[in-house]
């Protein structure tokens, strides 16, 4: 297994992930009677592919076999910069899902993170690669990023 940077061609991964860890009732609840699950992973895939939000590609690692192919992914951040890069997806949530949520209101909530810590947002091994080691390998490379940061590894 190989853990390496996500790429822009991963975002759809990355939103899958994204799904698969907040579950199917929350991305019905996101998406709401107007919206379908699909509705919710393109809003999540173009999240994944920009490179200035928590969901980024920047932000993601992606575990791969000897053929290259994906076996899981993680997405990590410095808490210290969730209010500025949650602001994409309020934006694209009020966009594309209906939302209506000024940034004073966005600002306002109450963070996942906190700044003093890296945060482990997802973490996603998918079902055929389950059992092998995938999530704690990831997990490892996260806290690896984590001590470069000087923070330690939080989750939720």
């Amino acid at each position: 297994m190989i853990i390496r940077n996500a790429t822009p061609e991963d975002a759809s991964l990355i939103a899958t992930a994204i799904l698969e860890a907040i579950g199917p009732e929350l991305t019905a609840g996101l998406g709401g009677e107007e919206h379908t699950p699909a509705d919710v992973h393109s809003l999540f895939e173009s999240l994944a592919a920009r490179d200035d939000t928590q969901y980024s590609f920047l932000n993601s690692r992606v575990a791969v076999d000897h053929s290259g192919s994906p076996m899981g992914v993680c997405v990590s951040y410095d808490g210290a910069d969730l209010i500025r890069l949650r602001r994409p997806f309020f934006h694209e949530a009020n966009n594309r899902l209906g939302w209506d949520m000024g940034i004073e209101e966005i600002d306002s909530l109450p963070g996942e993170t906190e700044p003093d810590e890296f945060y482990l947002d997802t973490l996603m091994t998918l079902p055929e690669h389950r059992g092998k080691g995938v999530a704690s390998a990831l997990i490892r490379d996260a806290k690896e990023k984590a001590v470069k940061t000087g923070k330690p590894l939080g989750l939720l």
